[in-house]
């Protein structure tokens, strides 16, 4: 694997050296055509999926710049189709992702003078910058620069933005939504994987909430890995398959570590988690990368227990990844983008009406409760939510006739 391919690099260079002059093994160049061969039009994309996923994945740079757009499901713009994004309003997170590049590339690219380091996180906040004023609905998070510079050292700065946007709309939509709960309901699945690949030491873990997952899932593990080539390794595993295959890595790291969590007292959630939160390192990520996919075809996410999935959203990545997803187009991002929202919107209100309802159910009665119902559904086909009002009406009534009883 080219550990090194953003070290060797000018600043800013687009091409490394080609694969067919470096001093690789015959197997590995052998691979490297087979790649390379599978990334031209008209070529089966299992045979791509499965080079990412096995032993070394995409081998190096030059590679991935030609896989990772084909893995995404887009062609690359050529440089007339590219967006005039300055002129576009400012988003309202720059602040912050201002902070955040000012703390990016502490640990690659490595032997960079001070300079070079400057220019690149000026590339990474154009990068970034473009995306979420390009598609303002977007809300950054603490962490996101941390995937895109890696997009940046792997495909350069005139062809990373395409990537970060398909990325950010169809493969890691749920995290950029206005509130947290989406991305925590990939942490949720983390107890039913843990379950069936381990009864035991899901058990072990039950008092302590699989918070201790966000950091690692929510930047697909650039923000814990410190190692280029690491990272660019599991990229190339992570955008082979659909979004919940993250979750299911982090399950196996868990099941990695039986023996020292076992060593810890179950009701100790506060060390257990302390200790969950931080990846073990040295990580034998071709060991974890086959057991994952071991697990993951052994128990897919329709087969998981406590009916985790079914609570998922069907707007959530976690479902719309499933399939042929890479047929996806950005408008069809921004499109569940909205629904997930909306949906998220409803959700919120109807927190605040059971709450609401809590409050005054001694003086509410049933009748006061059933007139209260009718004023819900009233205002639920004057905000255009028609399609879910009986879902929502039927949930809030389970609560209503419990609250009645007590």
């Amino acid at each position: 694997m080219d550990h090194n391919a953003a070290e060797t690099s000018l600043p800013g260079s687009r091409t490394p050296k080609g694969w067919q002059n470096q001093d690789i093994s015959p197997t590995a160049q052998a691979k490297t055509k087979r790649v390379l061969d599978a990334c031209t039009p008209g070529s089966d994309i299992e045979g791509l999926i499965q080079a990412a996923t096995s032993s070394d994945g995409l081998m190096n740079d030059e590679v991935r710049r030609r896989a990772w757009p084909i893995l995404l499901g887009y062609t690359p713009p050529l440089g007339t189709d590219r967006i005039a994004w300055q002129d576009l309003p400012p988003h309202k997170d720059e602040h912050q992702v201002r902070l955040d590049v000012d703390r990016s590339f502490i640990y690659y690219p490595r032997n960079e003078s001070e300079a070079q380091l400057e220019r690149r996180k000026s590339e990474l906040s154009a990068v970034i910058t473009q995306v979420l004023r390009t598609y303002p609905m977007l809300s950054y998070f603490q962490g996101f620069h941390d995937i895109v510079q890696v997009f940046l050292l792997v495909l350069g700065v005139d062809d990373a933005s395409a990537a970060v946007s398909h990325l950010s709309l169809l493969r890691i939509r749920d995290f950029m939504l206005p509130s947290l709960s989406p991305s925590l309901a990939h942490l949720r699945l983390l107890p039913s994987i843990l379950q069936v690949a381990d009864a035991k030491l899901c058990k072990h873990l039950s008092e302590t909430q699989p918070f201790f997952a966000l950091g690692a899932v929510l930047t697909l593990y650039a923000h814990e890995i410190q190692e280029y080539g690491d990272i660019a390794r599991l990229f190339d595993f992570l955008l082979a398959h659909g979004a919940v295959v993250s979750v299911y890595f982090f399950a196996v790291i868990i099941l990695s570590r039986r023996e020292e969590l076992f060593e810890i007292p179950a009701d100790e959630p506060e060390m257990l988690h302390s200790i969950l939160s931080k990846l073990p390192k040295p990580l034998d990520l071709e060991a974890l990368i086959s057991q994952t996919m071991s697990l993951y075809v052994g128990f897919p996410p329709e087969r998981l227990p406590f009916r985790s999935w079914a609570r998922i959203s069907p707007f959530s990545v976690l479902k719309t990844t499933r399939g042929d997803f890479r047929q996806q187009s950005l408008n069809n991002g921004i499109d569940l983008f909205e629904k997930q929202a909306s949906q998220l919107r409803r959700e919120q209100w109807l927190e605040q009406a059971k709450a609401t309802v809590w409050k005054y159910r001694r003086p509410a009665g049933r009748v006061g409760l059933a007139i209260f119902v009718g004023m819900i559904a009233f205002w639920l086909r004057r905000s255009g939510f028609e399609s879910y009002g009986s879902i929502t009406l039927r949930r809030l009534w389970e609560h209503l006739r419990f609250f009645g009883r007590h």
